[in-house]
């Protein structure tokens, strides 16, 4: 056991950090005076053209301008992730260009090799490298389809109604398992979005893209079900809040301390400054409540939780493209990240039987991505996450985790794509004990 007067913040981390967001935040008011189109967009564009269109109604076949902005409303998302599939390549479209409509998907296989030490997970977690080495599982090899989907998307627009659209999405989540989840399930109309998708919280076109499927050890990556109005302000501002469901994860002691349903729902919002096709500086926050029963005093208790986060994604060069995050908080651990697989919303206070409280943790990531065409790109990114409690804790406790992730994406069409990558994790607990752990990576990809 260790005794902890002050919160144990490693100072190397954090100048990293946040040299990190100095550097970014000075990049991002670069972009502004770049006079080439990023590689980025054209590989995008590419894409967006890449369909076969089927008409319905009456009428004659809209031109060619109405059928690209149509298309483009597929991948108007302020929550669109690099790894999301594109639009469906076969499209129904009316010749009005007031209602479009797809099925779609993409079928992914990923493949890895561990070495010194195996990952027992297809996600590179470094909350999960093993602190003692089992010479049985030195190395291992593996392979699991997660990320294959299948979606069904509706575009329209309604005099009354105006803008709307329905999305369902479901994910093939692991290979020995073979689990077909729903992923998200959401319609939106006009400025409100009602359903089960991203929290309002996270921000996943700002994290990088990675191989791995699990990502930066540091990412927030919540779907909850939720009710959100999102509405865009003039000169490129944007404010969103919403009302999401709460889940927790808390410690439960035997005969201290139980959870307690939750009846308040969580509170996320944020604000955002967009320039371009796809380059923001977001600020965002949540505010949980997170209730437990004190069984010596036969009292229920209500904690609060919070977090703030910091995220970006812009391109200072036609050829490059950042990425950056900072968070942090107490009692958010259960919306992603290293935390997500510990129960470090509320934990016991050893000095209080029957007691509980939220813990601080912090974390942030930068990745940086260079294009040497509009079809081939590399990528590198390095995060870190942090947990830090105010009390003693056991000297085997996950206390912090690096991640390290490096690797080259080819599209050999617009719809097939193949990725290496080298991961590089490392584990240290309260104790001081590391553990490093390796592992490469490959898979290709094809939307359809």
């Amino acid at each position: 056991m260790q005794t902890f007067t002050r919160i144990p913040i490693s100072i190397t981390f954090i100048r990293s950090i946040t040299l990190t967001a100095v550097c970014t935040l000075g990049l991002s008011l670069s972009v502004h005076a770049q006079n080439q189109r990023p590689l980025e967009e054209i590989r995008m564009d590419s894409a967006i053209s890449n369909h076969k269109i089927l008409y319905f109604g009456k009428g004659d076949e809209p031109d060619n301008d109405s059928t690209s902005v149509m298309i483009q409303k597929f991948y108007e998302d302020q929550f669109r992730h690099f790894q999301d599939p594109l639009a469906p390549y076969f499209l129904f479209l009316s010749k009005d260009s007031k209602l479009a409509m797809g099925i779609g998907g993409c079928v992914r296989m990923r493949g890895y090799f561990d070495w010194g030490g195996a990952i027992p997970s297809s996600g590179f977690a470094p909350y999960l490298i093993p602190m003692q080495k089992n010479p049985a599982k030195k190395r291992q090899l593996g392979s699991t389809p997660a990320g294959t989907a299948l979606f069904f998307r509706v575009l329209g627009r309604n005099k009354t109604l105006g803008d709307y659209q329905v999305y369902i999405e479901a994910n093939f989540n692991g290979y020995e398992v073979r689990d077909f989840r729903l992923k998200k399930a959401y319609a939106s109309i006009n400025d409100w979005t009602f359903g089960y998708t991203n929290s309002t919280f996270s921000d996943p076109s700002a994290q990088p893209p990675t191989v791995d499927p699990s990502g930066p050890n540091s990412k927030i990556g919540a779907t909850s079900v939720l009710i959100r109005w999102l509405h865009r302000l003039p000169k490129g501002f944007s404010v969103a809040v919403s009302a999401e469901m709460p889940s927790d994860q808390i410690e439960t002691v035997p005969e201290q301390i139980e959870k307690v349903s939750q009846y308040i729902p969580d509170i996320a919002a944020f604000m955002q400054y967009g320039w371009g096709e796809s380059n923001h500086i977001r600020l965002s926050a949540i505010y949980r409540s997170l209730p437990y029963r004190d069984l010596l005093m036969g009292k229920n208790h209500n904690k609060t939780g919070f977090g703030i986060q910091g995220s970006t994604i812009f391109r200072p060069f036609y050829s490059i493209t950042v990425y950056g995050c900072l968070n942090g908080g107490k009692g958010y651990g259960s919306l992603g990240g290293d935390w997500l697989m510990g129960a470090y919303d509320l934990v016991a206070d050893p000095d209080k039987p029957g007691k509980l409280y939220a813990p601080f943790c912090y974390g942030g990531y930068a990745g940086i991505q260079y294009n040497f065409t509009p079809m081939i790109f590399a990528s590198a990114t390095f995060g870190g996450a942090r947990y830090a409690p105010r009390h003693d804790v056991a000297a085997d406790q996950y206390k912090q985790g690096l991640y390290m992730a490096a690797n080259v994406f080819w599209f050999l069409t617009p719809r097939i794509s193949c990725a290496m990558e080298f991961d590089l994790g490392r584990r240290m607990n309260f104790n001081g004990d590391t553990a490093w752990a390796r592992r490469l990576g490959a898979f290709v990809s094809f939307s359809f």
